[in-house]
């Protein structure tokens, strides 16, 4: 099964390969919104409003417009439903060229509560993310930095995890809500193949610059909430930006696709995990793979 994505929207983008070995199209899927609530955020966000079976046909929907790189983490669940779970329902048999992505460091107990790993805590977070998603490995484990490390060295988590990479429980790592200084300690340890970090239209200038070190040393760079820019987990933002919507308006498009439009334009290395529950959404965000913006465009977006 890994051809069957060369021809489809989510091809359209171009693709990049992931630690050098596994190619993606750039345009992919987070499954954040699988389970009805934002993973972060006061409340949880909209705790009982997925359905299950509509999130299963979403993910079926995703590979078949040939998603083949999905965002999750055991710490997306809410009440009734978990996207690990969802992910091994829809999936299974999983199709050769699908790669998974998962993070780890945060956790949340039953209740929703959260609570953060220590080093040799790792291994068990990368264990259930086996044992949820049905795998004998892990193609992409990110290190999700808390927030409230901010710049204090990750050294020690990132040593654990590649001693579970060395062990053959995880292909490639990645890191999540980082600076540059922690990549270069964590580069100084284990090779890095991605960095996940929260970015848009409007992001600051010293994100733009590691958009563009990982570029030049070979990183992919992941957005997430490129979509939702300062509203993060509520979602789009209820206003939206004046200069998105002109680019929308003119190029017929939704913010959602320009703002996506914008970001893959940033450079190959750039990959997409927009999410939704809503199979409606899943085509527009999709689609927008195969906008290309004029670089007057693209500067009048920041």
């Amino acid at each position: 099964m890994s051809t069957h994505h060369q021809n489809t929207p989510a091809a359209a983008a171009g693709t990049w390969k992931l630690g050098g070995d596994l190619p993606v199209n750039r345009l992919g899927f987070g499954a954040m919104r699988l389970t009805g609530r934002a993973a972060f955020g006061a409340g949880g966000g909209r705790g009982g409003g997925a359905d299950r079976d509509r999130s299963v046909a979403v993910l079926r929907r995703a590979v078949e417009l040939g998603v083949n790189h999905i965002d999750t983490a055991v710490f997306y669940f809410s009440p009734l439903l978990s996207a690990n779970e969802l992910i091994n329902r829809a999936l299974t048999p999983y199709p050769d060229d699908l790669v998974i992505a998962t993070k780890v460091w945060p956790g949340r107990d039953p209740s929703g509560a959260w609570w953060w790993a220590e080093p040799a805590q790792l291994r068990g977070q990368v264990e259930e993310n086996l044992r949820q998603l049905g795998r004998d490995h892990l193609d992409l484990v990110n290190l999700r930095v808390p927030p409230s490390r901010g710049a204090e060295p990750v050294g020690e988590h990132f040593a654990a995890l590649a001693a579970l990479r060395d062990a053959g429980l995880v292909r490639h790592l990645g890191l999540s809500n980082v600076t540059a200084a922690q990549l270069a300690e964590a580069r100084a340890i284990a090779p890095v193949a991605c960095v996940q970090n929260a970015f848009g239209v409007g992001a600051p200038a010293a994100e733009r610059e590691l958009l563009r070190a990982c570029g030049e040393q070979g990183i992919a760079y992941v957005p997430f909430f490129a979509i939702a820019g300062a509203g993060r987990e509520a979602g789009a933002p209820a206003a939206e930006d004046a200069a998105v919507l002109a680019v929308a308006r003119a190029r017929g498009a939704t913010p959602a696709q320009v703002r996506l439009a914008w970001t893959l334009s940033l450079g190959p290395h750039v990959l997409a995990i927009p999410g939704t529950g809503d199979p409606a959404h899943l085509a527009e965000n999709v689609a927008a793979g195969a906008l290309r913006l004029t670089p007057e465009e693209i500067a009048s977006l920041g």
